[in-house]
């Protein structure tokens, strides 16, 4: 199969004792633990071959366990309490693999922990199954109605999830126009706003055609950056294509690389 990535989004993000309770199910495959408080929302990056997928079960086991969606607030849109579950190829692995781990996934979760599931990737992009899910898009599997702790999940090429803060004095109107004017195929894009100061939160779907520095000046030509930040880990290859005085800016470092966590 080669190794493969998964990406957890949890729907947690205020109670830190919850995450690390959650992220210590993953063991030796958990590579990176990243927590908003104000998205209310924990990335956690997960890497392995044969121990990968057991290691994404327990997390998710406890985080279905420890996580009510019926009491959550945030600005981050949101399925479930385990919001997005994608596995994404690494090394010689290709995207079969992850489609089929996924699947795999997908029948344990809906069997076991009665969560409806949908998928995204090959078939629908994520955008599409949060504004269809059960409003005329029924879940690929488990029950036709939601849990109170539902979640979606699904197969991607690697991305990066990338966030740029407007300065101050930014409006959200202005967050929101940008991010219209940044969506395409490579790119998606909210506008948001967030303990008072405006954000475009990205996720960068092909981030060997459009990167952080693309996106970056982009957004610097129309409204004025405070500051970036890279949610998680990106690949290696995004950080080498860009050069090494700029990386500061945008919030990249050769330790914040799924590379480099590997090899530890």
């Amino acid at each position: 199969m080669g190794v493969l990535e998964c990406v957890v989004n949890i729907s947690e993000g205020r109670r830190r004792q919850v995450v690390d309770a959650v992220a210590a199910a993953a063991g030796g495959c958990l590579l990176d633990v990243h927590v908003d408080g104000d998205h209310h929302r924990a990335v956690l990056t997960l890497a392995g071959d044969d121990d990968l997928e057991a290691a994404v079960r327990a997390v998710v086991t406890r985080a279905v366990a420890t996580i009510d969606l019926r009491r959550h607030t945030g600005v981050h849109p949101r399925l479930g309490a385990v919001d997005v579950v994608p596995f994404a190829p690494l090394d010689d692995a290709v995207i079969d693999d992850a489609v089929a781990a996924r699947d795999r996934f997908a029948a344990w979760v809906a069997t076991y922990l009665d969560v409806p599931v949908f998928f995204y990737g090959p078939e629908r992009s994520l955008p599409e199954v949060r504004r269809r899910a059960f409003v005329d898009l029924a879940p690929d599997a488990g029950p036709g109605s939601p849990h109170p702790r539902a979640g979606a999940d699904g197969a991607r090429p690697v991305l990066v999830a990338y966030t740029l803060w407007l300065a101050p004095g930014a409006t959200t109107a202005e967050a929101k126009a940008v991010a219209a004017a940044l969506r395409g195929p490579e790119v998606r894009a909210l506008g948001l706003e967030v303990a008072g100061q405006a954000q475009v939160s990205m996720n960068l779907v092909d981030p060997g055609a459009v990167g952080p520095a693309q996106v970056y000046d982009a957004v610097a030509s129309r409204v004025a950056v405070d500051h970036a930040e890279l949610v998680g880990l990106a690949p290696m290859a995004v950080v080498d294509a860009v050069e090494p005085a700029r990386r500061s800016q945008l919030d990249l470092d050769a330790s914040r690389t799924i590379e480099s966590r590997l090899a530890r």
